[in-house]
């Protein structure tokens, strides 16, 4: 595993386990109001346990969505389907927008000519993804896991 997936890794379990904690309180806290026996301490009881219980199904929605990604991205790259990286990143180590986007069109005609192809779509995907473009990527990305799944 390499130091920046390893990172990756450490970061989400941070901030899962921060806010599974910020969660938790808020449940405790919206219990706390409930337990009051005023209207107003209810209503606001009520809706602090809402929040908690949407911010729980977003975790495991996103955590879910991060390792259905990364079991695709392992599989495509244990096959050697992986899109290269160009040559020359940026210092910081990302992809230089201008070589992803020139190679955007080879991934959204693969994509288009093979539309049930997991791989293709999950390529597209890392190439919406180097453009700079986060909500067609994981658009893409889905498609790829739906695909894949059957």
């Amino acid at each position: 595993m390499s130091g920046s997936a390893r990172g990756t890794i450490i970061g989400v379990v941070v901030m899962s386990a921060l806010l599974a904690l910020y969660l938790a309180l808020a449940g405790w806290r919206a219990i706390a109001l409930l337990g009051s026996g005023e209207a107003l301490a209810t209503v606001f009881g009520i809706a602090l346990l809402v929040l908690p219980l949407i911010g729980a199904w977003g975790l495991v929605v996103e955590l879910r969505f991060g390792l259905r990604s990364a079991r695709l991205s392992r599989a495509l790259g244990a096959e050697g389907g992986l899109p290269e990286q160009p040559s020359s990143p940026q210092p910081s180590g990302r992809v230089d927008r201008d070589a992803a986007d020139a190679e955007f069109p080879r991934y959204a005609a693969e994509a288009e000519e093979h539309p049930g192809d997991w791989r293709a779509w999950f390529r597209l995907g890392l190439a919406y993804d180097a453009a700079g473009d986060r909500r067609r990527a994981r658009r893409a990305v889905r498609h790829a896991i739906a695909l894949e799944r059957g």
